[in-house]
């Protein structure tokens, strides 16, 4: 699987393990102040049934104050939210962090503008959490 390069999901690559980047991105969280409401372990879950996946990792955060303005504007936003950071190993080795666009997410519930920036923190977190 090679990582995506449309359709509303970016791909950056990480400079760590992808445990690592999941410890890397859940003390910015923390040190941010935004909840942690769930992680993922696809990989652990597959190894527990018998099946081999690599690495995967999927994290769920928010924060109400900045999350409730966009459900309020456009109540199907909920689907989306809260945001994910998806954090995985290709069959090369290479660890992704791999998230949903904010325009994107903008633009499929045609969000304001102006609420935009409530959603764009997820670039920022998947970049700091990666370098």
């Amino acid at each position: 699987m090679t990582p995506a390069a449309d359709k509303g999901i970016i791909d950056k690559p990480s400079n760590h393990s992808v445990e690592q980047t999941v410890d890397r991105l859940k003390n910015i969280l923390q040190s941010k102040g935004v909840t942690l409401f769930a992680l993922i372990d696809h990989s652990g879950e597959a190894e527990k049934v018998g099946m081999k996946m690599l690495p995967t990792k999927l994290l769920i955060f928010g924060n109400p104050k900045a999350g409730t303005p966009l459900m309020l504007a456009a109540p199907r936003s909920a689907i989306d939210l809260p945001l994910k950071i998806l954090i995985w190993e290709d069959a090369q080795g290479k660890v992704w962090v791999t998230y949903n666009s904010p325009i994107y997410l903008q633009q499929r519930h045609s969000l304001p503008a102006e609420l935009l920036q409530n959603i764009a923190v997820v670039e920022t977190l998947a970049t700091k959490a990666a370098e």
